[in-house]
């Protein structure tokens, strides 16, 4: 019932915008070059269903091996921050400033610079999505109480064992606030490096219905990214749920 009364408002909310839009398109008689109606886009959902899902599989492929890696990537850059102060004070600013260039700039030149195939995309998401989840695990590292550390410390604890017995376990909550964060972005990283250039994707399908005049397909396949999104998020969660029961019993023993 918990989880009826969370998401029962965005259902209704979504329900009447919906409606909403559906009743403005047909009252005004808009064109649907300009703004196709919801029943449009479901209908070019419907009828495109066998090659939005096939540029959608190439989608989630790049994503999730740009997110997973991401996510390797992110761990292994905190972790060396945090051991070696003078790298942190150096890389720092260069990993704020990697997140000042735009993403609609990066993609072509990515494309530019390493072809048409895996690698460009991947490196694409990689930079968009690992900065949240390095910023987020230095966060949690802080978090860990200083009495939690000298205590370790007077039972011979070396670094090393403090690091792995207290400080990252206290950073899960950071890390995974993180991880949605970047969750968010992977999806919509890879779309715009696959429209800067590839051969499958839905990046490719969005510019081709564009090109085509095709707004109703382009929002269909907009629909099919946020949907994709959403399932990241929910997975995100899953995790969390199943892997902080375990944490929980380990933390109180």
């Amino acid at each position: 019932m918990s989880v009826v009364r969370h998401i029962l408002p965005a259902v209704i909310l979504a329900i009447a915008c919906l409606g909403g839009w559906e009743a403005y398109v047909a009252l005004t008689g808009t064109s649907p070059l300009v703004l196709p109606a919801p029943s449009d886009v479901l209908n070019g959902l419907r009828v495109e269903r066998t090659a939005i899902a096939r540029h959608a599989a190439a989608t989630i492929g790049v994503a999730s091996v740009g997110f997973g890696l991401s996510v390797l990537f992110a761990i292994a850059v905190s972790v060396a921050l945090h051991f070696a102060g003078w790298l942190r004070r150096g890389m720092m600013p260069l990993l704020v400033a990697s997140q000042t260039v735009p993403i609609v700039a990066l993609a072509p030149l990515m494309v530019l610079w390493f072809g048409f195939g895996l690698l460009p995309k991947v490196l694409l998401v990689i930079l968009v999505t690992f900065f949240p989840m390095v910023v987020s695990l230095m966060a949690g590292y802080a978090t860990l109480p200083r009495a939690f550390r000298d205590q370790l410390v007077s039972m011979g604890a070396g670094r090393w064992q403090v690091f792995r017995r207290a400080t990252l376990p206290s950073a899960r909550g950071h890390f995974f606030a993180g991880l949605r964060i970047s969750a968010t972005y992977a999806i919509v990283a890879t779309i715009f490096a696959e429209y800067a250039g590839a051969r499958r994707g839905l990046g490719i399908y969005i510019l081709t219905a564009k090109n085509n005049f095709r707004a109703d397909l382009v929002l269909s396949a907009v629909v099919v990214s946020a949907l994709l999104t959403l399932a990241l998020l929910a997975l995100i969660q899953l995790v969390d749920r199943l892997t902080g029961r375990r944490y929980r019993r380990a933390t109180h023993a």
